[in-house]
């Protein structure tokens, strides 16, 4: 049975763990291989490279975008990286050669970087395809790095381990990321291997240009895709549960056992990754399962994503939302009977690559519901300028999914549960699919309304 297993940043800056918990966990001299595990770069890496993810602070793209002494920046990070390594010393990994590595690995990009700026001084080529090359750049040192590193560990406790680069960083070959995925595997014997691959792929279409931060979780559902793998394994440091544990406890928060492709859709629409909804698409089409383990509990079977599974048994299986998005609701008398009236509202948001993630309409009104974005602002006050009222509204949305509650009473129960709890719905929506109700309301009862709605949905007694 030959799996394809990513590790996420937060577990792989706790590699002692995942080496003993991910890696050695129950596994005899015959069962060690016919494992791939593509990882991503250690904690808090790939915000310094590019910028934070949840806060947006500036990383080192920021300082070659502005010409700020990016090199220095690039210095002060190869210190930060140094220091990661010191830590990994004790489980096994050779510092010298780890820091040689990573050391040229940086100088190269100072090459690239600085060719680059030479070219755009030249004024004959357009920016924007040199700043997404160089965000390429900056974004596979981060993984070059921690799998370097995994491999040499490994290794040093004597597993016999791969390294598998896919930055393409000693190469010019013009190869799409899917072609040169299928190359680096070809003629590896998974049975007597230990396969790690960078989370990072380069390739001519350019992977951050088409997935952005979701491109680790893009390189390996095509690596699971390519090889055929039985099963691809996500390691996190938390169950897929019924809710948030850090809202609703850990006692009351249940690890989800199955669910389906859809569930997860869901969740990511609502930014609740299980996976990248552009890296579930391959496995579930080449009808791979997903199994999300948590890295501190491995004895713990984890939660099984299929296409097919649908809950025996009618329940609630997840709740889950945001309070980082904002309602708008445009009115207009003249809009009952009118056809076609919300396409110019989806007209502005398509130039400003806004997307809703709840719809609700009546006679003459309709809300959307869209992430709390900085350039949101501006879109809304073009969309001012052409609709009759506008009203915008800071809220939080809250969802009770599962993969069989089309069913008579759960609509009532979330209602109740809210009910009591005295958080009013603003708007509410589910389709005819019926796996996911939707509720706005205030962003301030928002961990509220999570409590209420696990207590009475998913709470076991």
């Amino acid at each position: 049975m030959l799996t394809v297993e990513k590790i996420g940043g937060t577990s792989m800056s706790q590699f002692g763990d995942c080496l003993n918990n991910i890696i050695k966990q129950n596994r005899t001299e015959e069962t060690m291989y016919n494992r791939i595990f593509v990882v991503s770069a250690y904690n808090n890496v790939t915000n310094w490279l590019l910028e934070h993810k949840k806060t947006g602070e500036p990383g080192v793209y920021a300082k070659f975008l502005h010409n700020e002494e990016y090199e220095l920046a690039l210095d002060d990070l190869c210190h930060k990286l140094l220091d990661i390594n010191q830590t990994l010393e004790p489980i096994g990994l050779n510092l010298s050669e780890a820091n040689n590595f990573i050391q040229y690995r940086i100088e190269q990009a100072k090459i690239y970087l600085s060719s680059m700026y030479q070219v755009l001084a030249s004024g004959y080529v357009e920016k924007t395809s040199i700043y997404l090359a160089a965000r390429e750049i900056l974004a596979s040192l981060g993984e070059a790095h921690s799998a370097w590193n995994s491999v040499n560990i490994l290794n040093n406790n004597e597993i016999n381990a791969t390294f598998i680069d896919l930055c393409g960083f000693n190469d010019n070959e013009p190869l799409t990321i899917d072609e040169r995925i299928h190359k680096a595997f070809q003629g590896i014997d998974f049975s007597k291997s230990l396969c790690v691959a960078t989370g990072y792929t380069k390739g001519t279409e350019g992977i951050m240009r088409a997935f952005d931060r979701g491109y680790s979780e893009v390189t390996f559902s095509k690596i699971a895709v390519d090889v055929k793998a039985n099963e691809a394994v996500i390691h996190k440091e938390y169950h897929l549960s019924s809710a948030d544990p850090k809202l609703v406890g850990i006692e009351k928060s249940i690890p989800v056992g199955k669910t389906n492709y859809i569930i997860a859709d869901q969740l990511a629409d609502i930014g609740m990754e299980a996976i990248h909804p552009k890296a579930a698409k391959p496995l579930e089409l080449a009808g791979i399962n997903i199994r999300i383990k948590n890295t501190f509990e491995p004895d713990h079977p984890g939660t099984i994503i299929s296409t097919d599974y649908v809950s025996p048994e009618p329940k609630i299986e997840i709740v889950s939302g945001t309070d980082k998005v904002i309602a708008f609701e445009v009115h207009d008398p003249l809009m009952v009977g009118e056809v076609g009236y919300d396409l110019k509202i989806m007209q502005i948001m398509q130039k400003y690559g806004v997307s809703y993630i709840l719809k609700s309409t009546n006679a003459n009104s309709i809300t959307m519901v869209v992430w709390d974005r900085p350039d949101i602002r501006k879109m809304l006050k073009e969309m001012e300028q052409l609709v009759y009222q506008l009203t915008v509204k800071p809220v939080a949305i809250v969802c009770a999914m599962g993969t069989n509650i089309a069913h008579p009473g759960f609509l009532s129960k979330a209602a109740e549960a809210l009910y009591d709890n005295n958080i009013n719905i603003e708007c509410f929506a589910q389709s005819l699919k019926q796996v996911n109700m939707q509720f706005v309301i205030s962003r301030e009862k928002y961990q509220a309304a999570v409590i209420a709605l696990n207590n009475a949905l998913c709470h076991k007694e």
